[in-house]
């Protein structure tokens, strides 16, 4: 505690600010010589996760085991994302701008966690003061291992065959980048249920959703929409009530399906909105996408089609199925078939069915 202007401060505490008032003080009233909730930090912890929304969502894992292993810990986060990321369980999230890296520049870390092997992150994890600092940094211009916890991590994404032999999920992989061991930590993340969205959802049946596209980098994903309109008709058939997913690039597709077989489809919306509508489903049929990452997180059943991605990569807790062509793909990790007709067309509707089935 240092005495500033006739007032003592505990500027090691969780809830101060610095520049506003803390809310135990906006609250009760509270003042640091004398504060009943007042929290020393234990560490200061800097998470680097730039990256796209579905890999975010995917490190959160981590937070529970931060959490459990440094419990008066003040964590930060920068990101591009920010609003995907769960405030409540986040001292500071930060979106990667200026301000923010100016921030977290001139700031003493604990600890530092640069989970992206973008050649920005790795610049700023090579900025940043930190006492220890896991996953990668910089050398000679590209991204580096930060230790040897991150030598697999890194190598099985230089080489394609080095790749297809890996056994371990991202989940288990970013845990052990970061000293620890996997143990089924769940993904943190807000379900959005308490914002009243409304669905007009038959209560009597179970929803199945179908999330019918995966953007533009990987359109080796894409399934058929014949094959789409046929499952429709088979979940339909089987007294399920099939709810098409997706964002404004499957609008126009999703109008389609919905025409040509009466599927629900209530239209696109805000992620948070997008999210509540995910939680709904009793089960979510999808590609590797955005969803498929949403879909983990809230807990929900699934079936995942795969065909250009390593199946190991993807923890799904036992709530899911992948199903891949019996055909094994040639064209991994490539956003265009090399032989014209992507092999998801193997995939037919009645395997996706009987998946289906066996989740619920």
């Amino acid at each position: 505690m240092e005495e500033i202007g006739n007032v003592k401060v505990n500027f090691d505490c969780i809830h101060f600010k610095g520049d506003l008032p803390c809310k135990p003080h906006k609250k009760f009233g509270y003042h640091c010589e004398d504060c009943p909730v007042y929290q020393p930090i234990s560490k200061r912890i800097l998470i680097i996760k730039l990256g796209a929304i579905g890999d975010v969502i995917r490190t959160t894992p981590l937070l529970r085991k931060i959490r459990s292993e440094y419990p008066n810990s003040k964590i930060t986060w920068i990101t591009h994302t920010p609003s995907i990321l769960p405030s409540g369980e986040i001292d500071e999230i930060l979106k990667y701008d200026f301000a923010s890296v100016l921030y977290v520049k001139h700031t003493e870390y604990d600890i530092l966690y640069n989970l992206d092997k973008d050649k920005d992150a790795c610049a700023l994890s090579l900025d940043i003061t930190a006492k220890e600092k896991f996953g990668y940094t910089l050398k000679n211009g590209t991204a580096y291992p930060a230790n040897q916890l991150a030598e697999h991590k890194f190598s099985t994404g230089l080489f394609d065959d080095v790749s297809k032999l890996n056994q371990k999920s991202y989940v288990k992989e970013i845990f052990e980048m970061v000293g620890w061991e996997f143990q089924g930590e769940e993904y943190v993340f807000d379900n959005h249920d308490d914002k009243n969205f409304q669905w007009n959802l038959d209560s009597t049946k179970k929803q199945i959703g179908l999330n019918t596209g995966c953007g533009d980098r990987w359109t080796t994903r894409l399934w058929p929409n014949e094959h789409w309109i046929e499952l429709i008709k088979l979940l339909q058939n089987q007294g399920y009530e099939p709810v098409l997913l997706g964002g404004e690039q499957e609008h126009s597709k999703n109008e389609m399906l919905a025409k040509a077989t009466g599927a629900t489809y209530f239209g696109y919306f805000s992620l948070p909105q997008f999210i509540n509508l995910v939680y709904k489903m009793d089960v979510v049929v999808t590609q590797v996408t955005m969803a498929m990452h949403i879909t983990v997180a809230l807990q929900k059943k699934m079936v995942l089609m795969n065909n250009i991605f390593n199946p190991y990569e993807f923890e799904l807790y036992g709530r899911g199925e992948i199903i891949s062509p019996s055909k094994q793909c040639e064209c991994y990790f490539m956003g265009s078939c090399k032989f014209g007709e992507s092999c998801m067309k193997d995939l037919s509707p009645n395997q996706i069915l009987v998946a289906v089935n066996n989740c619920l």
